[in-house]
């Protein structure tokens, strides 16, 4: 229950009938006045609907903020974190986790705006979603009061939202009377799904749950092939045609979901401690993730890349569990983004049937010397003699553990 006398609360509002619900029970249960905030992440949706229910519910139009935040989404954190090639547990692209700091502090903004003293927002108890906001809020306002309904009230079934929401004359949509076969999130990076007919991790996800890609099986039989061009680490144009970062992504969006690329199928580890079983959809971003490979494989140091390697994990997981605002997020951040001063040029992959295959690469910064690695003759920076000393030098500590085996009969 309330922590304190709540005068005025900002919630994270998407204009569907959960946090509707959400908006009327925040009215009814504080007797404070509600603040609704939706944001455009690129999720596909008409967002004007959001700012009509809002209006029906008794919102005052000055207190009705919704924002088109794809820009900042993609330049400021789908690209930071690309640079770094994050991937949770070594394949989850981050779609969802990323997206909750830039509304969480969106929340915090408005609320310093309009005086409010608490946020609110409708992630469930079990879920990660809840610690990602909570953490950015605190981090951003620590005398913030945080309103996580689903783990105040006691409306724990389908039908009892439903009968809430006709006593209270919310609109309910035909098609939300009934339960949802699955859940679903989506922003410019990937759509998620989840829940329902997906908790079986035996059971093959059906075909009726993918919304941003082709089958592969359907894909055309004929290769796309695209360049990109990237500068400091993040991609500027495709196909020589310079975009800004949202527009780009949305490129590889269609080109990935002609293709039938970034399909997984996933069981995760949530940080509130449950394994998770999810489908996700990040056609543009796996395309993106395997050209910036490519082109730091042969612009960045050996050292530099296999330490990036090393720290990708800690980064992907800070991330994940909702700690973008840290200073450890933001140290590491600083020293992914002086490794990529020289990440630029061109490469260039054969998008197929669910694949993306790197066909080429170049750079003006490249620090392949193909004098150095050719078994032609002529390298004259490079003495095959030189090898073997290397190799002793290396060798002497296993040399001498190897003497000490025979010594003691191992």
């Amino acid at each position: 229950m309330a922590e304190k006398r709540v005068n005025k609360v900002v919630l994270a509002y998407s204009g569907g009938l959960d946090t509707s619900i959400i908006l009327k029970w925040l009215q009814t249960t504080y007797n404070c006045e509600v603040v609704t905030f939706t944001a455009d992440l690129g999720q596909g949706e008409e967002l004007e609907p959001a700012r009509q229910k809002a209006l029906l519910l008794g919102i005052k139009p000055e207190n009705i903020f919704i924002e088109d935040l794809r820009e900042e989404f993609v330049r400021d954190y789908v690209f930071p974190m690309f640079r770094a090639n994050a991937a949770y547990e070594g394949v989850y692209l981050l779609g969802t986790s990323i997206a909750r700091p830039l509304i969480g502090k969106k929340l915090i903004e408005i609320a310093e705006k309009v005086g409010a003293d608490a946020v609110s927002h409708g992630a469930t108890g079990k879920g990660n979603d809840q610690v990602r906001f909570e953490l950015t809020a605190y981090a951003l306002k620590p005398d913030v009061q945080v309103i996580a309904p689903w783990r105040e009230w006691d409306l724990r079934s389908r039908e009892q939202l439903i009968a809430f929401a006709e006593q209270h004359q919310i609109p309910i949509a035909k098609d939300k009377r009934g339960e949802a076969p699955f859940s679903t999130d989506a922003n410019l990076l990937h759509v998620s799904s989840e829940g329902k007919v997906l908790e079986d991790p035996a059971q093959e996800v059906p075909d009726y749950v993918f919304s941003r890609t082709v089958s592969p099986e359907e894909a055309p039989d004929k290769p796309t092939v695209i360049a990109i061009d990237f500068a400091r680490g993040d991609a500027v144009a495709i196909d020589g045609v310079q975009l800004s970062p949202a527009r780009l992504l949305a490129r590889l969006n269609e080109l990935g979901r002609d293709n039938g690329i970034g399909r997984l199928d996933l069981v995760e580890n949530r940080f509130v401690g449950m394994k998770s079983r999810g489908m996700y959809e990040t056609p543009g971003g796996t395309i993106l993730a395997v050209a910036h490979r490519a082109i730091e494989s042969i612009t960045l140091d050996r050292g530099a890349a296999h330490l990036k390697d090393q720290l990708m994990p800690q980064y992907a997981e800070l991330i994940y569990n909702g700690f973008w605002f840290s200073p450890e997020r933001e140290m590491l951040q600083a020293l992914i983004d002086k490794s990529q001063e020289f990440v630029a040029g061109t490469v260039r992959l054969k998008l197929y049937k669910g694949g993306v295959h790197v066909i080429g690469r170049s750079s003006p910064y490249s620090l392949y010397d193909q004098d150095l690695v050719t078994f032609e003759e002529g390298a004259v920076a490079y003495d095959h003699r030189d090898a073997a000393g290397f190799i002793k030098l290396n060798a002497l500590r296993l040399r001498t553990l190897g003497q000490r085996k025979r010594k003691l009969g191992l």
